[in-house]
């Protein structure tokens, strides 16, 4: 795939203009370098187009109810975070002047201050994330898979010119973005932080553990976790709880989101490299569940994990429309029916399990599980 190639991202867009439908305000909110920019300007067309990394518009909004109020059409205003003190007066312009403005931010709604509470009943917060298998295709999966999904890692010209990006940006969100957000940890301190979570990705979430680890107290571990998974760096998946009469684990599990930037702080440059690592599985494990969740996502489904103490244990479970459904993660060349699946379908009341493996044939393990390839999964939701 060369680097020009264009990446249409139909689904994403049809999903933002819906939301326009029922809101006046559409908040387009992600990591930075995922394409939240270029997918506005290709959905939204306008001239009135405001961009707070850029000092000529920043000055422009130095009077913000002056400058906005005169405008009409379709308006947009890019890393959002920066002032939040625009808030207030964007409920004020939507409710007398019905105007409708299209955000973008770096940072989740709960890093963003006040923004909930400010424009409750008035906007739609819609979570872009780099790309997906849906649209990179199936036959790019290693590659999507070793560089993750960000467009100018995965588009890149080679495995080492990808990885050199991935290294550049990591730097640039400790030394810039983090602290743009009001938040003053030394940038080292961070990154180190980050590569530890990086060994246990996919594994039960210890505070306790953490802490004495890196010499950090159980509350200071809380914070940089919440900063990393409020700008999107990683998934905090929470159990399911079902009384079974089981010791039920009710720890959460971590996971870095994109599949490269966890091969970055893993110094994992190149497919040998990935497969000669123990954490080959659990690499393998996060993207297809990232695929997974943010598909589930599209739907207003939240998905949690199950396990007990006694060791059987589900990836990914959620409940739709009265019915339950389990996932599970192999990489294996043909994965077999297993006690722990047995154990929920039964505890969980599953009515079907799939087995997502890196495989490309689809086969029955037994009534209601069957083990398939994730482009075979991702058609029928």
């Amino acid at each position: 795939m060369a680097k020009n190639k264009k990446i249409p991202r139909l689904r994403e867009k049809k999903q933002i203009l819906d939301r326009f439908k029922t809101a006046s305000i559409v908040a387009i909110l992600g990591p930075r370098q995922c394409g939240k920019t270029t997918i506005a300007k290709e959905t939204w067309e306008t001239n009135n187009f405001f961009d707070l990394e850029n000092p000529r518009d920043i000055a422009k909004l130095d009077n913000p109810q002056t400058t906005l109020e005169g405008l009409t059409g379709k308006i947009v205003i890019d890393e959002i975070q920066r002032k939040p003190e625009l808030f207030p007066l964007l409920r004020y312009l939507v409710d007398t002047k019905k105007q409708k403005y299209l955000i973008l931010g770096s940072a989740s709604r709960e890093l963003i201050k006040h923004s909930s509470e400010t424009l409750a009943g008035r906007v739609s917060y819609y979570e872009l994330c780099p790309f997906s298998v849906e649209e990179t295709g199936v036959l790019n999966i290693k590659r999507l898979w070793l560089r993750g999904g960000f467009p100018s890692s995965f588009l890149a010209s080679s495995d080492k010119n990808s990885y050199q990006w991935r290294e550049d940006y990591i730097q640039s969100f400790l030394e810039r973005d983090i602290p743009m957000l009001g938040i003053s940890i030394p940038s080292t301190k961070l990154r180190r932080f980050w590569t530890m979570l990086s060994h246990y990705h996919g594994q039960i979430l210890n505070y306790s553990e953490l802490a004495t680890s890196f010499g950090l107290s159980d509350k200071t571990v809380r914070h940089y976790i919440q900063i990393l998974e409020g700008t999107f760096m990683v998934r905090v998946l929470q159990p399911w709880y079902v009384n079974v009469g089981k010791r039920i684990v009710k720890s959460p599990k971590i996971y870095i989101r994109d599949s490269g930037i966890l091969h970055t702080l893993l110094s994992l440059t190149s497919e040998d490299d990935l497969h000669g690592h123990p954490k080959l599985g659990s690499s393998w494990e996060g993207f297809i569940m990232e695929q997974i969740c943010r598909t589930l996502r599209m739907k207003n489904i939240t998905p949690f994990f199950w396990a007990v103490h006694s060791g059987a244990e589900l990836d990914l479970f959620w409940k739709d429309r009265n019915k339950n459904y389990g996932i599970e993660i192999k990489y294996s060349d043909a994965p077999s029916l297993t006690t722990s699946m047995k154990v929920a379908m039964k505890d969980l009341k599953l009515d079907y399990l799939w087995v997502i493996y890196p495989g490309k044939d689809e086969y029955k393990l037994q009534k209601n599980i069957t083990a398939l390839p994730i482009e075979n999964f991702l058609k029928m939701i």
